[in-house]
């Protein structure tokens, strides 16, 4: 396993990280303790997830899966490196009540002692905001995490889905405060969505922030999904169906599964192996649904790509190019 530091931080984490989200929702409990073994052994130390994740009347219950596999002791809580994250209503579904949500200090207090207590555990090491707060200011969410860092309840702090100038104004709030402020954003990022390349990593870069792109493989449509298709393994819906039925699309995703098949590359093991190259990121997030799915993706970790095939990417799925000049002159 390679290993990296996050960031400006002294924290050195896996390059892969694992998503957890389909714990609960789709993996039961016993499968969704073997992956995080298989992950742990495999050196993957870098373990993401959320507190809403498990939806619907089951949020949180990804945390309690979680929470039960560090249970089981033998190291496991002190070899992970524990993420979660803060915004989503935690409150039962027809009960949202105000301040059961987002990024006021109230909610950021009552979400971290409920994820610590699924969790089983008496730190987070990188606490994540989910989505931007429009309604709090920085100065209030520093200072409720601040608190939470002094109690040792808290390492770090992180975000996820934040434009460029959020993060600008986060960290810039955060040193006036003498806070140590964002270490990490957690970003859509692809071959097939590489708008993050205009502003958001570069901001990060600028604060010294880890860059993690989720969904890597973009809803499994760079996973070689047309001749999954083809083979009648793989059937698409929501998102991942309207880009296929979308010519231009499909069009750009039989190019892309045409280059790697000339050069005897497998397409999700590509696609990963790419965000390993590109500047600022740390490390993509896999969420595998079974054990041999972890397998797949750490694969992508002794995946090379010459020169001739990351120009191929390129031509296939063009970025859009550094702000401002990607929309001025």
């Amino acid at each position: 396993m390679e290993y990296t530091q996050l960031g400006r931080t002294g924290l050195k984490v896996s390059r892969l990280v694992l998503g957890t989200m389909n714990f609960g929702p789709q993996t039961d409990e016993a499968t969704s303790h073997a992956i995080m073994d298989a992950a742990l052994d495999a050196g993957l130390n870098f373990f993401d997830t959320a507190n809403v994740y498990g939806w619907g009347e089951n949020k949180g219950r990804t945390e309690e899966i979680i929470g039960s596999w560090f249970a089981k002791g033998d190291g496991r809580r002190d070899r992970t490196v524990l993420a979660t994250k803060v915004y989503g209503n935690m409150a039962a579904d027809g009960d949202a009540w105000p301040n059961h949500d987002k990024l006021s200090a109230l909610n950021i207090r009552r979400a971290v002692e409920a994820s610590l207590k699924r969790l089983g555990t008496d730190h987070i090491d990188v606490y994540q905001f989910h989505h931007i707060d429009r309604a709090t200011p920085f100065e209030e969410i520093w200072q409720a995490v601040d608190v939470l860092i002094q109690q040792g309840k808290v390492l770090y702090a992180g975000s996820s889905n934040f434009p460029g100038y959020k993060i600008a104004q986060a960290n810039e709030t955060a040193a006036r405060r003498g806070s140590v402020g964002l270490v990490s954003e957690q970003c859509l990022y692809n071959l097939f969505e590489r708008r993050a390349e205009m502003e958001v990593i570069p901001a990060a870069q600028e604060y010294g922030l880890g860059v993690i792109p989720w969904s890597p493989l973009h809803g499994g449509l760079l996973g070689g999904v047309l001749k999954k298709e083809a083979e009648g393994k793989r059937r698409t819906e929501g998102r991942a169906a309207a880009t296929l039925a979308d010519p231009a699309s499909r069009a750009k995703l039989q190019a892309y599964e045409d280059l790697l098949d000339k050069h005897g590359l497998e397409p999700g093991e590509t696609a990963l192996a790419w965000l390993l190259t590109r500047p600022g990121v740390t490390g993509p997030i896999v969420g595998p649904r079974t054990p041999e799915q972890l397998t797949s993706a750490l694969r992508a970790l002794e995946v090379e790509l010459s020169e001739e095939v990351l120009a191929g990417l390129d031509e296939i799925f063009p970025g859009p190019g550094p702000s401002p000049e990607a929309f001025a002159w």
